[in-house]
């Protein structure tokens, strides 16, 4: 079997082995897995290989491209402001950002953004993908625009827009962009060593990320907001392998990071707002996260999805508990956390599975921590 690295309670026998089969199996080339229960470390494990030609190890402080697990991070920002007297999610975006008034989006609610219902999916005017790294640019065009459907009647996913929106509100607040906010209030407190916005001197410990298959548009049927939506800047896995993406902050889709630090920021939800004695967060805030905003089929993702204040909630497609919340990366990394059983469990992983949605290696990393805890 594959060797894993790292420390674990030996209830967790089972998420190692889970993942040093997935390594065995060529489902993974290199990963990392934390757990956490009441905020404490009780797995801490990696292995395999940084690279497709599997020529160095995967380290302990291997950090990689962890796409949409980013969005998690945007998530407990809006919350701390909300918690700080800062922010009303029900008020109108307009109320921070007077310019997005535009376009008749006067009425579009904070909550919207963070539920995916804003109508702003994607970009309707063109854009290359290194734009990305022009926030004005990219939050200019958004205020401008009109919203593709009504806003809060339904979702469609906002892949790399969402980012945008919550940051600049976080911006309008606080006078700092979101990354360098989220390195002050959240992962330099916590110890976590998460990026949005990776310097140039931790670049040698990236693991590029090993893009997926190309995706078969075509067999996907997407509806017209789907084109839109993944078609501008058109999505590519292998942004990440360059500087530029690394340096920019896309709040939705480019945070660097591991299992550990991920699992160490996201632990807060599953303590109520506090882990380790640090709190960042009311437990009243905390159940802020389950007001359902969005409930059906997504119009972008064209699956079955159930949106509280920016966490998934768990639906027939995701059976997970009551008062559980959870978000994935394009690719297949996951965080998800239970507040109820005040457990967190993440997976953070180089090689890329196809298709939009996350595949099953996260999942059954959940299962053997589950498992493992219901042995405790």
């Amino acid at each position: 079997m594959a060797t894993i690295e790292g420390t674990w309670d030996e209830r967790f026998q089972g998420v190692a082995d889970t993942l040093s089969a997935s390594l065995d199996s060529g489902g993974d080339v290199g990963a990392s897995v934390a757990v956490m229960v009441d905020g404490e470390l009780v797995a801490d494990l990696w292995g395999g290989f940084v690279d497709e030609e599997r020529t160095a190890p995967w380290a302990a402080d291997t950090l990689t491209n962890v796409w949409s697990t980013t969005k998690t991070m945007t998530f407990l920002t809006a919350l701390m402001l909300v918690d700080r007297g800062a922010l009303d999610l029900h008020a109108p975006v307009a109320t921070y950002w007077p310019e997005f008034a535009a376009g008749g989006k006067d009425a579009v609610e904070v909550r919207h953004l963070l539920g995916h219902t804003a109508g702003l999916a994607g970009w309707t005017e063109p854009l290359r993908a290194e734009d990305l790294a022009d926030w004005e640019k990219c939050t200019s065009m958004l205020a401008a625009q009109e919203p593709w459907w009504e806003p809060g009647t339904a979702s469609g996913y906002h892949a790399l827009t969402q980012g945008y929106l919550i940051g600049e509100v976080v911006r309008r607040i606080t006078g700092e962009s979101i990354g360098s906010w989220v390195a002050r209030e959240v992962t330099g407190p916590l110890g976590a060593d998460f990026h949005i916005g990776l310097p140039e001197s931790e670049d040698h410990r990236v693991s590029p990320v090993i893009p997926p298959p190309p995706i078969d548009i075509e067999a996907l049927k997407p509806s017209e907001y789907a084109l839109r939506a993944l078609g501008n800047p058109p999505l590519d896995a292998s942004l990440p392998h360059q500087a530029w993406w690394r340096r920019a902050e896309i709040p939705a889709a480019n945070g660097q990071g591991n299992a550990r630090s991920v699992a160490t920021v996201q632990s807060i939800i599953a303590g109520g707002g506090e882990a380790r004695g640090t709190r960042l967060l009311s437990e009243a805030t905390c159940e802020l996260i389950f007001e359902e905003q969005a409930n059906g089929t997504d119009l972008i993702l064209g699956t079955p999805l159930r949106f509280g204040m920016g966490y998934g909630l768990g639906n027939e497609a995701m059976p997970i508990g009551p008062r559980a919340c959870y978000w994935g990366g394009y690719g297949g990394s996951l965080i998800i956390m239970d507040l109820d059983a005040r457990l967190t469990v993440s997976y953070v992983m180089n090689r890329m599975e196809g298709g939009l949605v996350g595949d099953l290696r996260g999942a059954n990393i959940v299962m053997a921590a589950v498992l493992g805890l219901a042995g405790d």
